[in-house]
Formats: C-alpha cells, structure tokens, sequence
C-alpha cells in the first residue's frame, strides 16, 4: 500500500492511497458477506431511513405515500412500540430525524411554511428552534440535519441557488422517486438527483450544473453559526470539536474534516468515485461512510466503508451484488445499522423496491 502526504497549510495528513483497498473486492469474493448482515426493522409497506443513535434511542425516517414521518424508538428493542413526532397540520411532512441521548429528536418540517429545523423535546408538546430561526426562516432549505449526541451543536446543508432552493421546497412533501428516498447526498448532483433511464458515474470529470451547497454549523449555547462553502453531509464528532463533510469537486466526492473554530483542513479520502454519508463512532476512534469506489462510481450500487482515525486505514464491510447500502450510524461500538434495499431473503444478490433498516455486526 502506498502512502502520500497531504499538506494543507499547517496541517499534514498521512493518506492511505485508494487503489489500495479496492482490488481485492471484486468477482466471486462478493458472493459471501464481508461481515454479518441482518434485517433490523421491517414495515411491509414503508420505507424506513437513516437511522440514528444516541444514548438509549433510535431515530428513523419512515416514508408512505405522501406521508414522511420520524420515529422515536428504544435501541435496545427497536421492534417494539415507537414514538412518531407528531405532526401540528395537515399535509406536514416531518423528515431528517436525528436522535439525542436525552431522548430528544431533531428534525427538519415545513410546519411553518418554509423549511425549518426543530428539536421535539422528547416528552409531551415542547419544541425548541435549531439555529436563529430569523435567519432561517425563507432563505434556507435545511437538509441532511445532524448533531452531537448531547444535542448542544448541530449542522445542516442548504443550497444558495435560488431555483434548486425552490425545488427543493416543492420535494420536501413530495414522494420522490424510490431510489432518492435512500440516497440523499443526490440532492445536489445535477446528473443523479431525479430519475432517468441512466446515471452518470460519480466519476473526476463530470460537470455539476448545481452550484456547490453551503454547511451550517451551529453551536445552541454561544448561538455562534459557522459556515463552510462547498459542503454538505456533515457529521459532528462525539466531543464537538470537528466535523466531517462531502465536498464536490470536478464531478467526484472526497471527505473533508476541518475543526469546528474553523481551523485545520484535511481531505480524509482521495478516491476517483464517490465517498457520502459519514457517521463518526460513539467515542470518536471510527468513521463510517458509503462508497461506490469499487462499483466504478455507479450510483446505484454502493457500499459501507469503516476509517481508523487514527492511521486512517479503510476497510470495507458491505459488498452485496447490487444493493444500495447506505444511512449508516453506530448502533454500539460493535454494531453498525444502516438502511438497504436488499432483499430479504437473497440480501448478498437481490434488491426490492423498498428500503428497510438492517444491521452490520463488526465481530460474533
């Protein structure tokens, strides 16, 4: 495996080259599962989407119909009752639900006619406004929320293009087609984000006609709200201290991790495809994230990756035939759930239409 380093200003990462860790995955290695893999939560009819933990909880998005909702349940038997945010008028729609370890639950709703971003509290009827509503309110359409699990500083991306902003408004409430459910970081590539026959490969070298998205990063006790240019699909360390995001560059999608106060930019990955969706580990060590880097950037064949913060080694964890694998968060430090269309009775080499939420364990 070869090595390269990256400086960016003072910063210098130790990079482990992509090449690397593709070559070994493919042709008949893919027939058996790289590490367990069980359904979790299945609901004929519905599809639920990325799931997300802290403390006891788990926090999904379920889509049917027209009817977008964010379920509350316990993680420790998440096929017990569940707790919906309820919703406040007809025709909401409640999306982008992110768990807090009190038991709170972040989400994005247009309750109040545009899109704004909202925390339930967790008990009876209490809602408390993420970032500074007036600034908000009309001039962003929030997307991909997340947040510390002590819910104290949040993130969310936004386009500033006036017509995508307005796109996305109408989409909010809107089913959109089956395969955008379950792969949000679409929302910004001008070539995947709606459905046709074909999609261009995540591939260096493809035009975007989308302008690059911006990432909020707000701090709910200094009310400080950070902006960085070109990124989205944030993820926020356990400790608050970084954040973790997808940057667009020249048609391909590489991580980036820079420290909250603005300081120390590092590219994490450097690969010819397409890096999405991180989730770092409940103590910080791991980062999980969704890649098409050994499909040759196909947009509907995607996989779970794991990086070692520490040496930032890669390993891959999911290799289904022609599945979507994606939405991942860490259940426990041994456990990974993440979201799938994979078959339920020929998970590694079939796919259904819908989405369900299954789980990954790292060891027996």
């Amino acid at each position: 495996m070869t090595n390269k380093i990256l400086c960016l200003g003072m910063a210098t990462l130790l990079l482990m080259a992509p090449q690397a860790w593709s070559a070994s995955y493919t042709g008949h290695s893919e027939k058996k599962a790289l590490y367990p893999v069980s359904p979790l939560i299945v609901k004929k009819g519905v599809d639920s989407v990325y799931p997300s933990v802290a403390g006891d909880f788990m926090v999904f998005d379920t889509f049917q119909g027209d009817d977008f909702r964010v379920e509350r349940v316990s993680k420790n038997s998440p096929n017990a009752s569940s707790r919906p945010v309820r919703t406040m008028i007809i025709r909401e729609a409640i999306r982008f639900g992110v768990a807090v370890k009190d038991g709170s639950v972040g989400f994005v709703s247009n309750r109040t006619g545009p899109l704004s971003a909202w925390m339930w509290l967790g008990h009876g009827e209490s809602y408390a406004a993420i970032g500074q509503m007036g600034a908000f309110r009309g001039n962003v359409s929030p997307y991909h929320l997340n947040a510390t699990p002590d819910g104290k500083i949040w993130c969310f991306d936004t386009t500033l293009q006036k017509v995508r902003q307005n796109e996305l408004l109408n989409e909010f409430a809107k089913h959109p087609y089956v395969q955008m459910v379950g792969q949000l970081w679409r929302t910004y590539d001008s070539n995947n984000f709606m459905r046709k026959a074909g999609y261009d490969a995540t591939k260096t070298g493809n035009k975007n006609k989308f302008s690059p998205p911006v990432l909020y990063v707000y701090n709910r006790q200094t009310v400080q709200l950070n902006m960085i240019p070109n990124a989205f699909d944030g993820t926020l360390s356990p400790d608050g201290s970084k954040v973790v995001f997808v940057r667009e560059t020249n048609g391909n999608y590489d991580l980036w991790m820079q420290t909250i106060d603005g300081g120390e930019l590092v590219q994490l990955t450097d690969s010819e495809f397409g890096d999405f969706e991180p989730q770092f580990s409940q103590d910080g060590s791991k980062l999980v994230f969704v890649s098409n880097r050994d499909y040759d950037g196909a947009v509907t064949r995607t996989s779970l990756y794991m990086m070692d913060m520490k040496n930032y080694q890669i390993t891959r964890l999911t290799n289904a035939r022609n599945a979507v694998d994606g939405g991942p968060a860490w259940l426990d430090e041994n456990t990974i759930v993440f979201h799938s269309d994979r078959s339920l009775s020929k998970p590694q080499t079939s796919t259904t239409s819908g989405w369900n939420i299954w789980q990954l364990k790292l060891t027996d």
